[in-house]
Order: structure tokens, then C-alpha cells, then sequence
């Protein structure tokens, strides 16, 4: 309301000019009251308050929340100039020709008739994969015009950038987004204090049980729910798991009908195909065979990349975990596939029958321990906390360990910790059913790993007597505090187990 009284006592007057204020401050009040706060808030306004800011592109896949995002960190500026590519063509031919960014701006505001003055406007060029010509001159705003605040942000950008010669690499930030963390979904469901005393357990290795079982329960809702912005946000208002379904449902079906934009060289199909087939191997080490025999794995393996630079899949590579970097010894023709979100790939096995319905009643009704050990949607949900936990900064990628021959070994996820190599394991049970961890520690040296489930906090010690006596430190992380992998508890348990 306030900006439309500073709109209104300020610079417009005329019927339109008052039309168009009014509608702005609805569109406010409206963002305000559905908007749910994301990790990447904070990001934005240290952005925002960065001397040596540059202009700021935004990405990641379709509906995880970006133009939302930009439109609620609007309200720290007194004016929001947005432009959407999609909707204002006309305004693509001012990037045409000689750049001169700001007379490009003063073209902008005359066009969409709000004030456009640095300092006091941010302005979001949306859907800027529309206008390559909008991209390339994003460089010239941090040359010429570095105290305007520009964000950009689009659909299917990725494709854009790939075919752009360069498009100011150096003078343009970018940041990554996802759907909505387990910590986000919390803190959407209000449960801020369950969130500061979960923090506080991890210090000390110790929760309570009645509020382990509650977080528990919230992480099976997840599971369920998702973290995309309008299924949470539906979860929030009906409590209706068919609601989210029918949200989750029709933004697959988007992103099916987005397959005709990724190259007219592939086919839609190979691509719907593709992404079916990855759901049904959650968890696993992809095999493309078992996606379809109609198709090549060349053909396959070409659309796995395009999902990927859609976002929509993230590859697990394996690598043989020797040393930093972990990708300097990565085998990209070893894989496992994290799917964007949990509730879109139940969706997506719901469309092809009621394959979803067994995970529904596993992730509803099973043990604790039956949810860890045979899902392997809990590993795949594991590895999207791990991976959006990370800094938004840069792509992240993800890395696992597997040891091939008469008796396969396998480590769920390989982190840099304490600037140490560290095996991250999905499982519930006691060391007797953690072999590949023993054997893992044991070939590399390693003292520290973390085991992920949905136990309590706790620690243990294991003695290995394969290994001259030597002291392995588990960590035991609930999966319902993945995001805290970073921080250090403050002590190991005392609890020793050997073999």
C-alpha cells in the first residue's frame, strides 16, 4: 500500500497511470500473501546490498519459484519495473542494434510506465531466454549502469546460454534454485522452533523421541508433497495429498509439452520416454536399456543431457574417490539419477498407472527402517537435501562410490568435508550391514563418514581389525537433518563396535 500512496503522490495522475499503479500494488499484496520464504531471500538481498554487485541471472528449472522469488524481494525497492519477454515482445526491439543500456532503461519505463532510477528500482527482465539480445546485454549494465539492481531469470535458459558465443561471463552473477528444501517445508509449516531445538540436537547428538517421531512424520509428508512452490503451498492451505497430486501432475505434463522447445533435432518422445524411465530407476545405477530397447544409447544418453540442462535431472557420477576433485576421477558411464523432486516423480509413475501406489503406502505406513532400506526414493530424496543444501553460487554436481567385481561395493554419496573426502551413507542397521563403509574407509584412509536415516542423532566409534586396530567415527545423521551435514556436532559417542 505504500507504494501505490508514493505512486499516487508523486508522478501519476492520469486515469491509466492510477489504473496501472493500483493493479501493481494488488499484485503486491498478492504476492505478499501467498509467498512463502525461500533460502534464496538472503542471497538476494546480500546481492542487493553488494557494492560491487553485477547483474544478477537467476536459474533453474520451470515452477521451482524464481519469478516469485524476484517479485517478493521487489518490496525492499520503492519501485518494481518487470519485464517479461513472453508477454512484452514489443520490447525486445530496444535490444537491438547499438546497446546503450541506458536509454534502454528510460525506453523501459516509458513502456511499462514505472519510474526506473538506480538505487530505488529493481528491475526483472523475466523470460529473458525470449530475447538472446536481452542476455548479451546484461555484461553492459555492470559497465555502463552498475548502480541500476538488474535480474534476470527464464525458462529453458540453459538452451539459450549453450547457443550465445558469450553472454558476460565475469560481469554477470548467477545464482541456482531449486524446488523447496525438507528445512524450507518446515519453515512454510511454521515449525520454526522445531527447526531451532532439531539444530540444537545435533550439537549435543541427542533429540527427544516425541519430537524425532514428529520430524519423522513431516519428512514423510515431504516425501509426499514435494518441494515445489504450489504443491507446498496447496499442502499448506487443504492438507490434501490428491490436491498436490493433481498440482504435481499438471506441471510434468508442462514440462512434457516444453520438450518441443529443447531442439527440434530430438524427439519429444525420446525425451518423455527418457525422463519415465529415469523415475522408474530412483536410486539405482541407471540403465538405459531398461528405459526403452526402441531407442540407442547414444539417442538416450543425448536426452538425458538436455534434461539435465533443463534442470530436471541431476546425474550421479561415480569416481573412484582418491582424492580432490572428485570429478578428476569420475566414469560418466557409471550414473545414478536424482529426479527433480519427489512428488513429481510419484506423479510421473502415477501417470503411467498406479506404479506410485506401493511408495505411497511404503512412504505412509512402513517402518522407519523399510522406508531407508528398500526405497530407493529416500536415497534419491537424500541426495536433492545434500546437493540444495550446497552454496547456489554454481552448478553443484554429485558424486558416488562403487567397487566392481565378483561383489559390487557401493558408497550412497561421496562430500568434501572439512576439506576431507567423506562417504555419506543412506541405510539403517547396526556396521554389519555397512561392509562397502569398511571397506571404503579402509582403502582410503578415512576416520569420518555419516550415516543417513531416519534414527535418531548419535555417534559411534567402530574398531577395525582388519585395519591394524584403527578407529572409524560415524556420524548419524536423521534424513530430516541433512541440511546441518556441514556443521560439526560437538561430540563422538563412546559407543565402540568392532569386527
Amino acid at each position: 500500500l505504500f507504494l501505490g500512496f508514493e505512486y499516487f503522490s508523486t508522478n501519476y495522475f492520469s486515469d491509466l497511470n492510477i489504473f496501472v499503479t493500483f493493479a501493481t500494488v494488488i499484485q503486491l499484496i498478492t504476492i505478499m500473501a501467498e509467498y512463502i520464504a525461500r533460502n534464496i531471500d538472503s542471497e538476494l538481498t546480500a546481492w542487493k546490498e553488494d557494492s560491487m554487485r553485477k547483474p544478477l541471472l537467476l536459474r533453474g528449472a520451470r515452477q521451482v519459484g524464481k519469478s516469485s522469488a524476484v517479485k517478493n524481494f521487489g518490496k525492499q525497492f520503492r519501485y518494481f519495473a518487470e519485464v517479461n519477454f513472453e508477454r512484452n515482445k514489443a520490447i525486445k526491439t530496444f535490444f537491438q542494434g547499438d546497446i546503450d543500456v541506458r536509454l534502454i532503461a528510460k525506453k523501459i519505463s516509458s513502456y511499462i510506465n514505472v519510474p526506473i532510477e538506480a538505487g530505488k528500482t529493481l528491475l526483472f527482465l523475466d523470460e529473458i531466454q525470449e530475447c538472446p539480445e536481452a542476455i548479451m546485454a546484461l555484461r553492459f549494465f555492470k559497465e555502463d549502469y552498475p548502480e541500476l539492481h538488474v535480474i534476470a531469470a527464464g525458462s529453458l535458459l540453459e538452451f539459450t546460454l549453450q547457443e550465445l558465443p558469450t553472454f558476460g561471463v565475469g560481469r554477470i552473477h548467477s545464482l541456482f534454485m531449486y524446488p523447496m528444501t525438507f528445512d524450507e517445508f518446515l519453515l512454510a509449516n511454521h515449525e520454526e522452533a522445531l527447526v531451532q531445538l532439531r539444530n540444537e540436537a545435533y550439537r549435543n547428538l541427542s533429540i527427544d523421541q516425541a519430537f524425532h517421531d514428529k520430524l519423522v512424520e513431516y519428512f514423510r509428508t515431504y516425501m509426499l508433497v514435494g518441494g515445489m512452490p504450489e504443491s507446498v503451498l496447496a499442502w499448506i492451505k487443504t492438507h490434501d495429498f490428491n490436491r498436490c497430486r493433481n498440482i504435481q501432475e499438471d506441471i510434468i505434463l508442462t514440462y512434457e509439452d516444453d520438450f518441443s522447445k529443447y531442439k527440434k533435432r530430438v524427439n519429444p518422445d525420446l525425451l518423455r520416454t527418457t525422463m519415465r524411465g529415469i523415475c522408474h530407476q530412483a536410486g539405482e545405477k541407471l540403465t538405459y536399456k531398461q528405459i526403452s530397447a526402441d531407442y540407442q544409447s547414444s539417442q538416450i544418453r543425448e536426452a538425458l543431457r538436455l534434461l539435465t540442462l533443463a534442470g530436471i535431472v541431476t546425474p550421479v557420477v561415480a569416481t573412484s574417490g582418491n582424492g580432490i576433485p572428485l570429478e578428476a576421477e569420475a566414469d560418466e558411464k557409471s550414473m545414478k539419477i536424482l529426479f527433480l523432486d519427489p512428488g513429481l516423480l510419484l506423479a510421473v509413475l502415477q501417470l503411467e498407472g498406479d506404479l506410485s501406489q506401493q511408495l505411497i503406502e511404503l512412504i505412509l505406513a512402513g517402518t522407519p527402517q523399510e522406508l531407508v532400506n528398500k526405497g530407493g526414493l529416500t536415497e534419491m530424496v537424500a541426495g536433492l537435501e545434500i546437493m540444495r543444501n550446497k552454496p547456489c553460487i554454481q552448478r553443484q554436481k554429485m558424486f558416488y562410490w562403487e567397487k566392481k567385481g565378483k561383489s559390487v561395493a557401493e558408497i550412497d554419496y561421496l562430500e568434501i568435508h572439512n576439506m576431507k573426502i567423506t562417504p555419506i551413507e543412506i541405510k539403517s542397521g547396526t556396521q554389519g550391514g555397512m561392509k562397502s563403509l569398511w571397506l571404503f574407509m579402509r582403502e582410503k584412509k578415512l576416520t569420518d563418514a555419516f550415516r543417513c536415516s531416519l534414527e535418531n542423532f548419535g555417534a559411534f566409534n567402530y574398531i577395525d581389525n582388519q585395519d591394524n586396530n584403527a578407529t572409524r567415527h560415524v556420524t548419524i545423521l536423521p534424513l530430516y537433518a541433512l541440511s546441518l551435514f556441514r556443521d560439526s556436532p560437538r561430540q563422538y559417542s563412546s559407543n565402540q563396535e568392532g569386527e
